[in-house]
């Protein structure tokens, strides 16, 4: 009895592992047959602008350096300094007293001359009616024509020196060459101040416009200029507009690249840039150190992956999962150039309408079905 119970026992352990073991082979052919879910990312092309933060110095747009034509004692200064002051507008008197008595007697030496010149008018006229009766010699009639022409001569000298006694009599008044805002006065009333002396009086420089010099790599300047054929003229600046940075926000309207130098530094391998901003209300002064936003290029069909999305390999080559239109999973290598916030510009190896696996990408094989959703990224801002 005892033994048929053990027998029993047995059948009913064995066909229950059966039974288990048939559930558990069902629920492991059911569960292979479920597609795992990935989020992707469809490819679509985005207008992009990548742009350059170049750091630079401002200059003025012209700049005059004051300097004296004559020498002599500084009788006084007709401006305020750091006041805005206007072309032909007179800043120093230079005491005019030695310069006056000059052009008054280089005056009087041409009174005097053209007095001689008339005086020997007369006689060479009447010479000439005396010689055809024999009045006079030829030799004297010869030598009242010479001393005419003297004479004419005489007139020509003394009027060029009433005219340079009065060039530096105009030169002891000292006017502003431009407009703009004038600097600090290097002399006062009294001074004693020499013709073309190396220290000027003052500076004025003109500011409703400001140019800001950059330096780029020739490298960069040579794809600039390979992307923007037909942009560039012949002094090797672009129409493209340029963003003023000032404490790194956007500081008035876009000026424009104007100059780029024909030589790069030996030393570092740039480029000078001259940047032409407009300065409403002179705010921004000379010697600043500012940024210049440099649009490098636009792409109106630009091809964007999430960094997230891009799978770098040992040999420093990068891929991507891609969703074919059988729904299957498989690995592609791509190539992508620069990077925009946090996404990859690809050059080649995608195209608009292919999907990129966002997140997922742990738990899918090559060839693998899967179930997609679409993931929901934010716009890439222009760089």
């Amino acid at each position: 009895m005892k033994r048929s119970y053990i027998i029993a026992g047995l059948l009913v352990t064995l066909i229950a592992g059966w039974y288990l073991w048939q559930k558990g082979s069902s629920d492991h052919l059911q569960g292979s047959n479920l597609k795992p879910e990935v989020s992707v990312v469809t490819m679509q092309p985005e207008p992009l602008i990548l742009t350059k933060d170049l750091p630079g110095r401002t200059s003025a747009l012209r700049m005059a350096e004051i300097r004296p034509q004559v020498s002599g004692i500084v009788t006084k200064r007709f401006f305020v300094e750091g006041s805005l002051v206007q072309q032909g507008q007179q800043l120093y008197q230079i005491d005019p007293a030695t310069y006056q008595a000059a052009c008054n007697s280089a005056k009087a030496n041409l009174s005097k001359a053209e007095a001689n010149l008339k005086s020997l008018q007369a006689k060479a006229g009447r010479y000439e009616e005396l010689v055809k009766i024999g009045g006079v010699s030829q030799q004297e009639y010869d030598d009242a024509k010479a001393s005419l022409a003297q004479a004419a001569a005489d007139v020509a000298i003394a009027r060029s020196e009433v005219s340079t006694a009065g060039i530096n009599l105009d030169y002891t008044r000292v006017m502003s060459p431009i407009s703009g805002r004038i600097g600090q006065s290097k002399v006062t009333e009294g001074a004693l101040v020499n013709a073309n002396q190396a220290t000027p009086l003052a500076v004025v420089q003109q500011l409703d416009h400001i140019y800001v010099d950059v330096s780029q790599s020739s490298e960069e300047l040579i794809q600039l200029r390979q992307r923007h054929q037909g942009q560039v003229g012949d002094s090797g600046a672009r129409s493209t507009p340029v963003q003023l940075l000032l404490d790194g926000k956007p500081k008035g309207q876009p000026g424009t690249l104007k100059f780029s130098d024909v030589t790069v530094n030996p030393s570092t391998g740039t480029v000078l840039l001259r940047i032409l901003f407009a300065n409403p209300g002179n705010e921004i002064l000379p010697g600043m150190f500012v940024h210049a936003r440099l649009e490098q290029w636009r792409d109106d069909h630009a091809i964007l992956v999430p960094q997230k999305s891009v799978s770098r390999n040992a040999d420093g080559s990068v891929s991507v999962w891609v969703v074919g239109q059988d729904g299957k999973v498989n690995p592609r290598p791509i190539i992508v150039t620069e990077v925009v916030g946090d996404k990859w510009l690809v050059s080649s190896g995608l195209k608009a309408g292919e999907k990129v696996v966002y997140e997922g990408i742990m738990k899918i094989q090559p060839g693998m079905a899967v179930k997609t959703v679409e993931a929901a990224l934010s716009p890439v801002p222009a760089k």
